[in-house]
């Protein structure tokens, strides 16, 4: 479905003398994720993991290697591959001037939908995430919690088979966690394939079937999480990570 064939980037930087040099934020990156699969990417702070999904969808050019969805160059076959996918980013990124609908609608336009296909898209989706009762309601007017789910919804508008959860999670409190968590499941058994970044080990433990641990833009192994706790001898994928990386995941 999706692979990475040492998949490097490299920016300019100041250093701490104030001289221009290259900094590495992911280094010789190879994994593949298969069709249907739920794949999640741990790392502390500063190690690759949003320039990685950055590059996978598109936003940033690799600086040398390549990314193959279902064997096309991705880079040859762009346009193709933005129908592919869909994108949650870290940071809620709506227009908070518009309702809930009004920002769904323009995401579907952006997407050629017409008008019954969106209605109906947009429809599904709020029911599936329990959003319905807001609709009309202004983004600026939603919990950080529904604004994370309309998010998802935003990102499944136009049925991708890929999606993309950068910190899907983050400083939401557990009981809207979990509702994100049953709706990562729900994809999963809708045939999606979810590839997502976390900080939380336990959601990582919960919800992949293989998890890839970075440290310093390397992969440092790939395992399913209970098989990495058997060859290691540790009870919890907390323990692995500690092992392998030498350092907490930062919340």
């Amino acid at each position: 479905m999706m692979e990475l064939e040492a998949l490097t980037k490299r920016f300019r930087h100041k250093d701490k003398a104030g001289r221009m040099a290259w900094k590495t934020a992911v280094d010789g990156l190879s994994l593949s994720v298969g069709r249907g699969e739920v794949f999640g990417l741990l790392g502390p702070n500063g190690a690759g993991k949003t320039t990685t999904i950055r590059m996978l969808t598109l936003l940033t050019e690799p600086t040398s290697g390549r990314i193959l969805y279902d064997g096309q160059e991705a880079a040859a076959h762009a346009r193709a591959v933005k129908r592919l996918i869909g994108v949650v980013p870290q940071h809620v990124n709506f227009d908070q001037d518009l309702t809930v609908w009004e920002n769904l609608e323009l995401h579907a336009r952006l997407h050629h939908m017409g008008r019954a296909a969106r209605e109906a898209r947009i429809r599904q989706l709020l029911d599936y995430v329990e959003l319905s009762e807001v609709q009309n309601d202004g983004v600026r007017r939603l919990s950080g919690g529904m604004k994370r789910r309309l998010l998802i919804v935003r990102a499944l508008i136009h049925r991708p088979r890929v999606l993309f959860l950068d910190e899907p999670t983050v400083a939401l409190d557990p009981q809207v966690r979990r509702r994100i968590w049953t709706l990562v499941r729900k994809m999963k058994a809708a045939g999606v394939t979810v590839f997502l970044t976390t900080h939380y080990i336990e959601e990582a433990e919960a919800l992949c079937d293989r998890v890839a641990m970075l440290a310093g833009g390397r992969l440092v192994d790939l395992d399913t999480p209970a098989h990495f706790c058997e060859k290691m001898g540790l009870s919890t994928l907390e323990d692995v990570f500690l092992a392998l990386t030498g350092k907490k995941v930062q919340s």
